[in-house]
């Protein structure tokens, strides 16, 4: 199989679900190892929390970004088993980005399941119960909510933090000034505008305290330079080999936007016409199509998505190597 002109991305906080990736655990035992894995490594069992619940835990941050960590280090082992080829890049979305330096070879399975788990009490006891909020604003370009932030934020803090697509911004901050962005959004003609319920404002300055925490612990982590694969960071739209310079991005992230839109936008411009969504859910996939429409993505997260995935990579390759050599352009065709 040649090299395949794809990148993984992986998703971060909010693809969870109870019974997540329960149809490819039932077709491949190393989901479950990979799980048990984590398990012996945290002290819990991360399978059963995320097969049974309670809900309520699944959702506790500092449970959910070690779990989705492993969701997504598990479906890139299976996908490796099975023959796929290692994507020359990979990003995730948030926490995703851990996920993504895992399976460049940057940071160790084990290393980064202990350092989200800290990174998700950080986040948690940055801001007191109830003081934060974050609300989805849809209809509405960047600019108009931007300044819709700054008009509502009187000397209180709400930014935008998540670019997650056109038309489609998370904003983060103090809850009435969130309440108050809403407000102005509103009134700016926002299609919609609606609360998330989340007790993290994740991506705002807000984060800051917990970006300190979090540099102090990275200090302790041994990161190396991605060999697997780039690794494109949601805080500068670069991809870094120093160790420090991925150290610098990881605490960034924490208070600064994640710009999804410009990260979807890189992977195309830089040669990347297919991704595979690997982890629970469809929400990258989704996002993608409304940031570029030509780019395939491919969530795998069962058997039967995984076997499609695999075959539609199989066959871009086969596209690929043809136009390389200038025969049989009109066997193959783009999916997209």
């Amino acid at each position: 199989m040649t090299q395949a002109t794809h990148a993984f991305v992986f998703p971060g906080q909010g693809s969870q679900a109870l019974e997540m990736l329960a149809g490819l655990a039932a077709s491949y035992s190393s989901v479950e190892q990979t799980f048990e894995e984590a398990s012996d490594s945290l002290g819990y069992d991360l399978w059963a929390l995320c097969q049974n619940g309670p809900k309520e835990d699944l959702n506790r941050t500092e449970k959910t970004q070690p779990i989705m960590l492993t969701a997504g280090t598990a479906v890139a082992r299976v996908w490796a088993e099975q023959g796929g080829v290692n994507p020359r890049v990979c990003a995730g979305h948030s926490l995703g980005e851990y996920t993504a330096l895992v399976q460049s070879g940057a940071i160790a399975f084990t290393d980064a399941l202990h350092l989200v788990a800290e990174r998700g009490w950080f986040m948690q006891n940055a801001v007191a119960q109830g003081e934060g909020a974050m609300a989805a604003i849809l209809g509405l370009d960047n600019e108009a909510i931007i300044a819709a932030c700054e008009e509502a934020a009187q000397g209180d803090i709400v930014s935008a933090a998540n670019f997650n697509a056109p038309g489609q911004v998370v904003i983060a901050g103090q809850s009435a000034a969130v309440d108050r962005a809403i407000a102005a959004c509103k009134a700016a003609k926002a299609r919609k505008a609606v609360m998330l319920p989340v007790s993290v404002p994740s991506h705002c300055a807000l984060m800051k305290p917990a970006a300190e925490q979090l540099a102090d612990r990275l200090k302790e982590v041994t990161i190396n330079a991605p060999e697997n694969a780039a690794v494109l960071h949601n805080v500068d739209i670069k991809s870094h080999q120093d160790p420090d310079a991925i150290r610098n991005a990881l605490v960034e992230q924490l208070y600064q936007p994640i710009r999804w839109v410009e990260t979807v936008e890189a992977l195309i411009d830089g040669g990347v016409s297919t991704m595979v969504e690997c982890g629970p859910g469809k929400v990258l996939t989704g996002l993608n199509k409304r940031i570029n429409r030509a780019v395939h993505t491919l969530p795998v997260f069962d058997a039967e998505s995984l076997d499609k995935a695999l075959q539609s990579i199989d066959e871009q390759d086969d596209y690929d190597t043809e136009k390389r050599e200038g025969f049989g352009h009109g066997r193959h065709s783009r999916h997209w």
